[in-house]
């Protein structure tokens, strides 16, 4: 059997589930994906949880979709299953806390834009660097469009430059930014205070606040899946990333 790579433990009526994945960068494999799903449908189903944590291990909290699966399966499955991912985050009927460090990328902003609280690391990094290989971040633009202003976007979008966790903060990415040493005492803060909700109260409280989300990922889900492909497999892309990869060497 493969090793555990999400990890689910339950204290004071909040689920953890731990990425660890660490070979990887914690990418989103299908392996990774499929226990992250088990760990959200285990915590839902359980009448003692009340509150979702989702963390990590190692220095980068989520790169992204696992690119040699994708290349395998096509990307626009592989934008499927980010589009799929975001939207059972945001549907839970349970809120989801996610506690931010390091590295996150990609498919790892979906998850943080998805959540109901981020909490980061001030000096975790963030970056869209789609832009930089021929592409756009389509697939995450369901749920971290919402959640930045306008102008935030279009200047992370279209440079790709990387910014901080405080910045993420300032933009509405993230709902707070802490020092790293910090970040456990604030996130078990926040996971307490919303433990001390009426379950009721927490499921009908988050679906009111999500309704908007969960209308725009339903009903642009499929497209941006659809043009994730498209610009993955254009010759562009193709040229760009083999540039990219070649500047690593």
């Amino acid at each position: 059997m493969p090793d555990e790579l999400v990890h689910y433990r339950v204290d004071d009526h909040v689920a953890s589930l731990v990425l660890d994945s660490q070979h990887n960068r914690n990418a989103l494999s299908r392996q990774l994906v499929s226990e992250l799903y088990d760990g959200l449908a285990t915590a839902e189903a359980d009448d003692d949880v009340k509150v979702v944590l989702i963390r990590a291990e190692g220095r980068t909290f989520c790169s992204g979709a696992d690119l040699s699966e994708a290349s395998d399966q096509g990307m626009e499955q592989a934008a499927g299953v980010l589009v799929d991912l975001q939207r059972r985050i945001a549907t839970l009927a349970k809120p989801v806390v996610t506690r931010v460090h390091g590295a996150v990328r990609a498919g790892g902003i979906g998850i943080v834009a998805a959540s109901d609280v981020a909490v980061s690391a001030a000096d975790a990094t963030y970056a869209f660097t789609e832009v930089r290989l021929g592409l756009t971040p389509a697939a995450i633009s369901l749920s971290v469009l919402p959640r930045m202003t306008d102008r935030a976007a279009a200047l992370t979008f279209l440079t790709g430059d990387v910014f901080t966790g405080r910045d993420a903060e300032r933009m509405g990415l993230v709902t707070r930014a802490v020092p790293e040493d910090e970040l456990n005492v604030e996130v078990d803060e926040i996971c307490a205070s919303l433990a001390k909700g009426n379950p009721q109260g927490l499921r009908e409280t988050k679906q009111l606040l999500g309704r908007p989300l969960v209308e725009r990922i339903e009903t642009l889900g499929p497209d941006l899946a659809q043009l994730s492909a498209r610009l993955f497999g254009s010759e562009e892309a193709r040229a760009a990333m083999l540039a990219f990869l070649n500047r690593r060497k």
